[in-house]
């Protein structure tokens, strides 16, 4: 409950901060303007998202062999990205309830583990395409500053991270295990000067491995067959874009193709390689300025920004807390 006060706090203290900056007039102008049917169609929208994600884990099952019903992984991711919210690890912490869903529903533990982190690895290709057209529309607009070509390197090394991992662990179980225990030793040597202890297991990290290779054992299709969840992650993020446009059209705000995937571009890459859990309070804070330079006017730009985010933080972030709940309730049954 601390961890969610604080995410609300931060949440509102960045929205005020952002109003402050803003024409207060223009502002409530803009939201007499709000047709409240826009909102409720990105909501909606929203909730398709959720299950084109489960629809996305399912094809990424079916790689390893696995099967599992679009609903109960819509249920898990939508838990998971509570868990990766509340109790932040760079999305591990989603893929060990993965995991943990998996021997209680009597599946291979290892497949599962490899499947949620494939997943991540093929939604982050995904809106990589997606960021290359926004990238492009920047550079046409003459808009693309360092900021934005740094993150995006920084967005393109965690994906190539995480390919290599998984890579090597469906090349080698050994490599990998080996790759992760000099990772968890740096690791270790720079928590020892501050926490005086070690931070993580190196048996644990051999165990990760053995997992992976283990997980990959279940692979029964060809590499070409990573097109379709590819093509899932797409899917999602057009979704988001839809809830961009939504968030327009609720304020009678002109748009263009260019502003909306350029603006969803450089909002969710910031996302991503922020270092608050979703992005909270960062999104918030850039999204206006991304919004602004692509010719939206700042105090339409700040409310898009809240309705849009809204939309895609809070909707969720509720109902993950249900499924998380729902989960353990005691006495589901799998």
């Amino acid at each position: 409950m601390k961890k969610l006060f604080l995410i609300v706090v931060l949440f509102l203290g960045i929205a005020v901060v952002v109003l402050s900056f803003g024409e207060l007039e223009t502002i409530l102008v803009t939201l007499q303007k709000a047709h409240l049917g826009f909102f409720i169609l990105a909501i909606l929208i929203q909730m398709i998202w959720l299950l084109t994600t489960g629809r996305m884990y399912k094809s990424v099952y079916r790689l390893l062999g696995l099967e599992e019903s679009i609903l109960v992984l819509s249920r898990i991711a939508a838990a998971a990205n509570f868990i990766n919210i509340v109790a932040p690890t760079a999305g591990m912490g989603g893929v060990a309830l993965f995991a943990a869903e998996a021997r209680r529903r009597g599946h291979p533990a290892g497949r599962v583990t490899v499947a949620a982190a494939l997943f991540l690895s093929l939604d982050q290709v995904a809106f990589l395409i997606v960021l290359a057209l926004g990238l492009l529309v920047l550079v046409r607009r003459n808009d693309l500053d360092a900021s934005e070509i740094s993150a995006s390197l920084f967005m393109f090394g965690i994906a190539a991270a995480y390919a290599f991992i998984l890579y090597l662990g469906y090349r080698s179980e050994e490599k990998l295990g080996n790759l992760l225990v000099k990772i968890v030793k740096l690791i270790n040597y720079v928590a020892r000067l501050f926490l005086k202890r070690d931070y993580l297991s190196e048996d644990r990290a051999r165990e990760f491995a053995h997992e992976v290779a283990e997980g990959f054992s279940g692979l029964n299709e060809k590499p070409s067959s990573l097109v379709r969840p590819i093509l899932w992650g797409l899917l999602d993020k057009i979704l988001l874009m839809c809830i961009l446009v939504c968030s327009f059209l609720s304020f009678e705000v002109p748009f263009s193709a260019g502003t909306i995937i350029a603006g969803f571009s450089i909002a969710y890459l910031f996302l991503i390689v922020s270092p608050t859990p979703s992005g909270i309070g960062i999104v918030e804070g850039l999204m206006p300025v991304a919004l602004s330079s692509l010719n939206v006017n700042w105090s339409q730009a700040v409310v898009i920004t809240i309705a849009y985010r809204t939309v895609t933080f809070w909707v969720p972030f509720g109902l993950g807390a249900w499924a998380f709940r729902s989960l353990h309730t005691a006495g589901e049954e799998p």
